[in-house]
């Protein structure tokens, strides 16, 4: 039994598909609402939250494999509940910043739930991720209601990752051989500026979309007001603020790991393009 966690979020339902696709059975999703869930044909759904490591004893039970996004909820108590119901292997969802930035608060969290997976007893795998190419969606409200999106570091280029890749490394880390007690850097195939991600948002949606480069005084006064003034530094820093070259090296994780090529910025816009519409 193979349980995802964070099962309706981008990462998480696409691991859904790529494991029925694969043919792994059984697969469990984990949502805090099962009743409304809509799930591949075949994936179980349980009810559980992971802020709540004791409201997972049902997702748990008979689970041998475990998909965990670190930042979720209680990951000491959750790992802790696992090693008990008898999970053997945990594919976790870090961050890259971890070893490009070290020095952030967030980075810093994302280390420590890496250690305790580490001194868990259960065999693991690392995976971190850099930008989610779905972090565009920041910009969806601003370009359905107005056509506009305002952004610091327009020329500043990074590896976005579109999630489906994400998951489809954890499809093979959980399935295949060879995984256990690796560490994965992933990335996507090339660096996207911000105005090349505006530019193919525009043609998937199949509308004007004007850009204007802000400062990073102003965006930061944007951000700050919902997610305070030190997570906005550290954002600001990893869109384009502080900026290195292991945060901009495009890496082959993917299709090292996957055998078919990382999928572009361009691919997700179009995928996606009826959310700026």
């Amino acid at each position: 039994m193979i349980l995802v966690t964070g099962a309706t979020g981008s990462v998480g339902s696409a691991l859904l598909r790529e494991l029925r696709l694969a043919g792994a059975a059984p697969v469990r999703g984990l949502t805090r609402d099962a009743g409304r869930a809509s799930f591949p044909e075949g994936v179980e759904a349980v009810a559980g939250d992971l802020a709540r490591a004791d409201s997972l004893q049902a997702a748990l039970e008979g689970a041998r494999s475990l998909f965990l996004l670190s930042g979720m909820g209680a990951e000491a108590e959750v790992l802790a509940s696992a090693r008990r119901a008898g999970v053997e292997h945990v594919v976790l969802v870090s961050s890259i910043t971890v070893q490009t930035h070290p020095h952030l608060a967030a980075a810093g969290a994302n280390r420590a739930v890496e250690r305790l997976l580490k001194d868990s007893g259960m065999a693991w795998t690392i995976l971190r991720p850099t930008q989610f190419a779905s972090n565009a969606l920041w910009w969806a409200r601003s370009i359905r209601g107005q056509g506009v999106v305002r952004a610091p570091y327009a020329d500043i280029g990074l590896p976005a990752i579109h999630p489906a890749d994400i998951a489809a490394v954890a499809r093979a880390a959980l399935t295949e051989p060879g995984h256990r007690g690796q560490t994965y850097a992933l990335t996507g195939p090339e660096c996207v500026t911000v105005r090349r991600q505006v530019s193919a948002i525009a043609a998937a949606a199949g509308r004007e979309v004007a850009f204007t480069e802000i400062s990073r005084d102003e965006a930061h006064r944007q951000m700050a007001s919902f997610m305070g003034d030190e997570t906005a530094d550290a954002v600001l820093d990893l869109m384009g603020g502080d900026v290195n070259d292991e945060l901009l090296k495009v890496r082959d994780t993917v299709a090292r790991l996957t055998g078919a090529p990382a999928r572009s910025f361009r691919q997700w816009a179009a995928e996606n393009g009826a959310a700026f519409r």
